[in-house]
């Protein structure tokens, strides 16, 4: 048994090289989490102080492919830190498109206080990301997951949000979700987009939530449900930004034109199309704000 931080360390990244791409990376996390200190606190401070006897259970949770994020409770995105737990899918760095394509497209179009819509909202990192750049902005954040909406609540309260992010339990595939809501400049969603057979990596199929992932046999079925209420949904020159499967970009324009908007794709960090924005082409619009 390793006696201090940095063997300890070292030990588990070798163990956890057959398990994880970021192996190091994996074993830096569970080892500040361990120490309760932050990564950096403990690279630069506590390498030589005896490892905490809790690690080695948190490194056989890792090597059966349970996600760093759901072990610690916490995952990074856009520089803030959210909580999650295995109710919300952990937000990844491919996501960050979508915060991107919607900033550049709302302060473009410079609404005095835009109203912004999360569908799917998990554990809040979209809307309470937009809302946290855009210091005007309120939002609401809708999940058909009750312990999702929890989640969600619970980081706004700790990014001080609790009082521009209204989250609550609603789900776009029952009548009336949507009928005391409103209007609003900007929609995002991030809905499940997952073929019903892909074949995914084990820390994903065996942990994250199922019904966040999967959309039916070609990862369509929400779309198909979700784009054609949009438009009742957005402002005059409203905006909505969807996150996309990288193959999907074609396949969700074709619905989205088939209900009156036109079709950007935006691409990830990885040069993959990741964030499709959508426009209502005019005179298409069924109502305006």
């Amino acid at each position: 048994m390793a006696d201090t931080v940095a063997s300890a360390i070292r030990e588990a990244a070798t163990r956890l090289s057959g398990t994880s791409d970021t192996a190091r990376l994996d074993a830096e996390l569970l080892m500040a989490h361990a120490l309760g200190c932050s990564r950096s606190d403990m690279l630069l401070r506590r390498m030589q102080d005896a490892a905490p006897a809790g690690f080695a259970s948190l490194v056989d949770r890792r090597a059966a492919c349970e996600p760093v994020a759901y072990i610690i409770g916490a995952q990074e995105f856009y520089g803030r830190s959210f909580a999650v737990t295995p109710d919300v899918l952990i937000p990844r760095g491919d996501s960050e498109s979508v915060v991107e394509a919607a900033l550049n497209a709302v302060l473009n179009a410079a609404p005095e206080a835009p109203r912004i819509l999360d569908c799917g909202t998990g554990s809040g990192a979209l809307l309470l990301t937009l809302l946290a750049e855009l210091p005007d902005a309120q939002g609401v954040g809708i999940d058909a997951s009750a312990p999702a909406v929890e989640v969600a609540r619970g980081n706004a309260a700790r990014l001080g949000m609790t009082g521009r992010a209204d989250i609550r339990v609603a789900d776009w595939t029952v009548p009336g979700w949507a009928d005391d809501l409103g209007q609003f400049d900007l929609i995002i969603a991030n809905p499940p987009y997952v073929e019903s057979d892909a074949q995914l990596d084990a820390d994903v199929r065996d942990y994250e939530p199922a019904s966040a992932l999967f959309a039916g046999p070609d990862g369509l079925d929400d779309y198909a449900i979700l784009i054609p209420q949009l438009p009742k949904l957005l402002m005059k020159n409203g905006i909505a930004v969807l996150e996309i499967g990288s193959t999907q970009a074609e396949m969700v324009s074709e619905i989205a034109q088939q209900h009156g908007f036109a079709a950007t794709a935006h691409k990830d960090l990885g040069q993959r199309d990741r964030a499709l924005l959508l426009r209502l082409r005019l005179g298409k619009a069924e109502s305006s704000g």
